[in-house]
C-alpha cells in the first residue's frame, strides 16, 4: 500500500506524518512551527522533522496544508497574514527539490474537505461540499476527488459570502458576511449584545434556548436560518452529492442541524431537498487530508 507524507502547518504549531494512502496514521512528529520567524527558520524546521519520520523515503509524495488561500499550481501561498513572508514562497517546489518527490500545497479547509471525500464521510462520491463551522466558517468543492481551488487560490472561501446586507459592519469582511453571522463566534456575539449576559462558549446558547431564554431562541433562530440560505446558496452553485459538516460547532449540531435543514429546503429548489447533510467522521481530517494531496494528483 502507497503512503504519503502529510504536513499540518500553522502559525503556532506543525505536524508532520506518514501516513498510508486509506487515511491510516503510521507515524506523527509535532512542535512548533516558529510560523513569525520567517520561511528560512520554518522550512529548516519541517524538513528537519520530516527526516525524524521512519522510512520516509518509501512515501510517494508530499502534501502541505497551510492557513489561507493557495495558488495550487505554483505550490505557494497567496495571503500568509499568519505566517509572515511566505506569500509567494516556493513552498512545493522546495520541498519537491529537498526530498525527491512530488510536493503540493493547499488550504488547510481544503485539505480537510479532501480527507473527508476521501477516506471519510463523503467517500465514494463524486461531488463532495465540505464546510467548517467554529469560530469562523470555510469551505472546499472536492470533485472526482480533487479539490476545486480555482485561478487565484480563493474558490471555497466561503466566509465573505453575504446572506443579508442589513446588519451591523464586524469587520474587514462584508455586511452580513455567513462567518460574522452564523459562526459561533457570531452567535456568541449576538446573543450577549441581544442579552446583555455573557456567556463561557457558544453551546451555552444552545442550552439556553432550550430552556427558553427568549434571546437565545431567537439567536438560534437566526443562526439556522442564515445556514440554511447558505448552504441552499451552495446547491445553486454546485449541487453536490453531500454536504459534509466539521468544526468544533458540531459538538452541538443535535441543537441546530434539524433547523438548518428545514430552513435550507425552504430556501432550495425541490430537487435538492433530498442532499444529505453529514457529520465529518475523520478525528483528524488536517494532516490526513494533506497526505491525500499527492494522492489526489494520482501520485
Amino acid at each position: 500500500m502507497k503512503c504519503y507524507l502529510g504536513i499540518d502547518l500553522g502559525g503556532t504549531n506543525v505536524r508532520v506524518a506518514k501516513i498510508t494512502e486509506d487515511g491510516q496514521i503510521l507515524a506523527q512528529v509535532k512542535g512548533p512551527s516558529y510560523g513569525q520567524e520567517g520561511p528560512a527558520k520554518v522550512m529548516a524546521n519541517i524538513k528537519s522533522m520530516v527526516r525524524e519520520i521512519p522510512n520516509w523515503k518509501e512515501c510517494s509524495g508530499i502534501g502541505i496544508g497551510v492557513p489561507g488561500p493557495v495558488d495550487t499550481k505554483a505550490g505557494c501561498m497567496v495571503l500568509s497574514t499568519n505566517l509572515p513572508g511566505f506569500a509567494g514562497y516556493p513552498f512545493a517546489d522546495e520541498m519537491s527539490k529537498e526530498f525527491g518527490m512530488p510536493a503540493y500545497l493547499d488550504n488547510d479547509a481544503n485539505v480537510a474537505a479532501l480527507a473527508e471525500a476521501l477516506v471519510g464521510a463523503g467517500k465514494g462520491l463524486n461531488y463532495v461540499f465540505y464546510t467548517t463551522i467554529s469560530t469562523g466558517i470555510g469551505g472546499c468543492l472536492v470533485v472526482d476527488g480533487k479539490t476545486v481551488s480555482g485561478k487565484h487560490g480563493f474558490g471555497g472561501e466561503v466566509a465573505n459570502i453575504i446572506i443579508d446586507r442589513n446588519r451591523e459592519k464586524i469587520n474587514y469582511l462584508n455586511v452580513g458576511a455567513i462567518e460574522n453571522e452564523a459562526s459561533g463566534t457570531g452567535l456568541k456575539r449576538k446573543y450577549e449584545k441581544a442579552s446583555g449576559k455573557t456567556v463561557k462558549h457558544t453551546g451555552v446558547v444552545f442550552d439556553l434556548a432550550e430552556e427558553g431564554d427568549e434571546a437565545a431562541k431567537a439567536a438560534v433562530a437566526e443562526f439556522e436560518r442564515d445556514l440554511g440560505q447558505y448552504f441552499a446558496t451552495i446547491a445553486c452553485v454546485c449541487d453536490p452529492d453531500i454536504f459534509v459538516l466539521g468544526g468544533g460547532m458540531m459538538k452541538s449540531a443535535d441543537k441546530f442541524l434539524p433547523g438548518v435543514i428545514e430552513q435550507y429546503k425552504s430556501m432550495s429548489h425541490t430537487a435538492v431537498h433530498d442532499t444529505p447533510f453529514v457529520l465529518a467522521a475523520l478525528e483528524e481530517p488536517g494532516i490526513v487530508g494533506a497526505a491525500m494531496l499527492p494522492k489526489s494528483q494520482g501520485q
